[in-house]
């Protein structure tokens, strides 16, 4: 468990970040578009998991609406601790209620590195009511978190701040540094933090150690200011662009630069399995029928890189990523199936045709495809309505084989 900062005797002892924490919403930068579903949480609170870069306001939002509705916060990493401490702390929190009625709140950052079985540890008490929860992950969540925990939580996503946001917070930095010479520092440090205001005001931190003469000199003092900070890491909004570009690499069939992009991540010390699962919806999504092996091949890295780990699992990464790259491509069956959504949502109740249907008196007209040569005989499928395709195959690689294979089948039994 994590100690509260709020709880520190001496607040001169903080990190900047850390005492310029906002207090309320109206101290909050940025993020105007969410502003209303912010003012519900305090006004209604409800479960939540705040999703997005770091340093936009996860953190800061659960002190905010812990003080605001009077509840004890109880702060829990998902990086450093497991489920027997996730236990002992709920047990902690449940006892207070019951002894003293104090409500709390459990915050676990990072949440999605808790696997399967450790968020599915805390489904029965978010269903009870037994705290409010609130998470904070920088992953996507439709990826990263269990379908049943996001069915019990409200998403709200957080985007990286503007520079007019940061300009405001370091202005507020300055200020409390007591060093207004650093004020003409901002217009180069609010664009050069990339929407992370935590970045931003350790960079000022790190300013505010340089002496007045030096700062006169200040082409030199950015350059020892950020030529080590670091583009691309877990605390880093390049986490985003470093990732699609690795995505854009491989679907346009560039090896070269789909590893220089893999390479910058694991430099850069990103999730490897963060990695493996966005090459596994890649195999799907841009490679499909035109090589189906191309899922297997990333289901397989993403159990080898689970159960080995880096550094050697930046080979077989690799060997995915190459393999990815090569492979012709074909999104078909994206194409297809959110077709057949958007016909779902733009339809009412599709009806099965009687043939096909498990109770339907017509079920006695339906035709057995095995009892007839070759495994086919005419029959139709979709509800007499349902005038377009949905699938339209492509001519790339083995899908051209399925495809020229299923419409001769077909034309030879017509």
């Amino acid at each position: 468990m994590q100690l509260d900062a709020f709880s520190l005797n001496n607040q001169n002892d903080l990190p900047l970040a850390a005492k310029l924490r906002p207090q309320g919403l109206e101290e909050f930068y940025g993020q105007s578009s969410i502003r209303s579903q912010l003012d519900k949480l305090v006004s209604s609170p409800r479960h939540v998991i705040f999703w997005g870069p770091p340093g936009t306001g996860k953190t800061t939002l659960a002190h905010i609406i812990s003080s605001k509705i009077g509840r004890e916060l109880t702060v829990f990493s998902a990086v450093t601790s497991g489920i027997p401490e996730l236990k002992r702390i709920i047990q902690q929190m449940l006892d207070r209620r019951r002894e003293f009625g104090k409500e709390s709140i459990l915050f676990i950052d990072e949440i999605h590195r808790f696997n399967k079985s450790q968020q599915d540890a805390l489904l029965p008490y978010l269903e009870n009511g037994d705290f409010l929860f609130i998470g904070a992950t920088t992953e996507y969540p439709h990826t990263s978190l269990n379908k049943a925990l996001i069915s019990r939580v409200s998403l709200i996503e957080l985007k990286k701040l503007e520079v007019k946001d940061l300009t405001q917070i370091l202005s507020r930095g300055v200020a409390d540094l007591g060093r207004p010479e650093l004020q003409e520092y901002i217009e180069e440090l609010a664009p050069l933090s990339n929407g992370d205001a935590r970045f931003a005001l350790n960079q000022l931190a790190r300013l505010a150690a340089f002496e007045s003469d030096e700062l006169k000199n200040k082409e030199q003092v950015l350059k020892e200011l950020f030529e080590h900070a670091r583009q691309y890491d877990r605390n880093a909004n390049r986490h985003y662009d470093v990732i699609s570009a690795f995505i854009k690499s491989i679907r346009g069939s560039d090896p070269d630069g789909a590893l220089l992009y893999l390479a910058i991540m694991l430099d850069g010390g990103e999730d490897p399995e963060f990695i493996a699962r966005r090459l596994m919806i890649l195999a799907s999504e841009d490679v499909g029928l035109a090589n189906s092996q191309a899922l297997q091949v990333t289901s397989n890295a993403h159990y080898v890189v689970k159960h080995i780990g880096m550094p050697e699992a930046r080979i077989t990464l690799s060997h995915a990523t190459v393999f990815m790259a090569l492979s012709p491509k074909s999104n078909s069956v994206y194409k297809a199936v959110d077709a057949a959504l958007n016909y779902v949502k733009e339809h009412p109740t599709v009806e099965v045709p009687g043939h096909l249907s498990n109770v339907s008196p017509e079920k006695k007209n339906y035709k057995y495809p095995h009892a007839y040569p070759g495994n086919w005989v005419e029959q139709r499928y979709l509800p007499v309505e349902v005038k377009d395709s949905f699938y339209r195959p492509l001519g790339n690689g083995s899908e051209k084989v399925l495809s020229e294979n299923w419409k001769n089948s077909t034309q030879k039994r017509n």
